[in-house]
């Protein structure tokens, strides 16, 4: 029995668990400090009642054998997708209902993709970036290249006709930086990818945060792109579902690579590997896209936003450069005297019991710089700002 020792790669450490760890350490030094938690991006507003009220509804029906569900649709349940391409359509875009398909998240999907690509592809990353993008394309042994982010473009890197690739992934808005895709910037990636015969694996889990109404929420904003790209998307942070589970990916028909449809590619794995997401999950997803469910998640999305307001004010007040937070709940800082990511990330939790993400725990290029979450509550942020605002 031989392993697969393209994991064994991987560093060891997963970013977010060595951060887990140094909380950990300092609370156990530290006991009775405040900690002011800003690190992960995981939300903390409870779902709107009017979802868990379906969901409350479901689970009611699941007792009754003239309501009771076993498997689904290996797709998802026709009314989730089809109210999927109704918030679409609302956006101006066309998504056939045929071509979505329902999982348990964004995290899930852009690993379970890998199934579909030889393992001889190159693939194209922003730096810095979402560790799983890069996670998963080592552990498939796959060729990885890296498009820089930097403080001088707004780390929105763009495409070189030098660089050949076969795998593009995109995030906007950006996870770590909160930077965001204009429409023109994300016309010339779909241009690139057609000069390369490349397919671009579209990260939009935080599209509902865009504020600017000139900014894209999604690829498919730019035509052309339904040939050659595809579109994952998440309610994890949309309606507050971490814990709850439930995302899709948009495959269109017209995806035609090496002679094979990647939708029938996907819909035959989806079938092999997964049954489905929970009908009563389903049911609660179906209600986030009526005009009463988002109404109520842009309460939470409002309350997120503001945060991220407050944390930039109090970066501006100490004359810290910062990106995002504008469309996106993140706010990414340079740290202050060429600090050094994980050397500044102590001395905010060890000084203020601040916790934040080291930038260079998301790429190369994310050194020097630390991320923090807009998804706390009112009262850590607000007390993050005040330590923050007089560094």
């Amino acid at each position: 029995m031989k392993v697969n020792h393209h994991a064994l790669e991987l560093e060891q450490n997963y970013l977010f668990s060595e951060v887990a760890k140094r909380i950990r350490a300092f609370q156990a030094e530290n006991t009775g400090k405040e900690l002011l938690k800003l690190s992960i991006g995981d939300v903390t507003r409870p779902l709107a009642k009017i979802i868990t009220d379906e969901m409350k509804a479901a689970a009611e029906d699941m007792s009754h054998a003239e309501t009771f569900h076993g498997y689904g649709a290996e797709q998802g349940e026709a009314f989730l997708r089809d109210a999927v391409a109704a918030y679409y359509k609302k956006h101006g875009i066309e998504i056939d209902a045929a071509d979505i398909f329902i999982s348990d998240g964004a995290k899930c999907d852009l690993g379970n993709l890998c199934d579909l690509f030889d393992a001889d592809n190159t693939v194209l990353l922003p730096n810095p970036v979402y560790p799983v993008y890069y996670d998963t394309s080592i552990m498939a042994g796959r060729r990885v290249v890296f498009s820089a982010g930097t403080k001088e473009n707004g780390f929105l890197p763009m495409p070189d006709d030098s660089v050949s690739a076969d795998i593009i992934y995109l995030c906007s808005p950006n996870n770590p930086t909160g930077a965001v895709y204009s429409r023109e910037q994300l016309a010339e990636w779909v241009a690139y990818a057609k000069r390369q015969n490349a397919l671009i694996l579209f990260d939009a889990a935080y599209e509902s945060y865009i504020r600017d109404p000139k900014l894209p929420h999604s690829i498919y904003e730019i035509p052309g792109a339904e040939t050659c790209a595809l579109e994952i998307n998440s309610l994890s942070k949309m309606a507050g579902f971490t814990g709850v589970r439930c995302g899709w990916t948009v495959v269109p028909r017209t995806l035609q690579f090496d002679g094979a449809s990647l939708h029938d590619m996907w819909f035959r794995r989806m079938a092999t590997k997964y049954n489905g997401t929970s009908y009563i999950i389903q049911r609660a997803a179906a209600k986030v896209f009526t005009d009463e469910g988002q109404i109520a998640v842009h309460k939470d999305i409002d309350y997120y936003m503001e945060n991220a307001r407050i944390l930039k004010d109090a970066l501006n007040q100490a004359g810290i450069n910062s990106v995002g937070g504008e469309n996106a709940p993140y706010v990414w800082m340079e740290c202050p005297d060429n600090a050094d990511s994980w050397a500044y990330f102590d001395r905010l939790l060890h000084t203020y019991g601040i916790a934040g993400t080291p930038g260079v725990g998301f790429g190369t290029a994310g050194q020097g710089w630390l991320r923090f979450s807009s998804f706390g509550t009112r009262e850590t942020v607000e007390k993050a700002a005040a330590f923050l605002a007089k560094q």
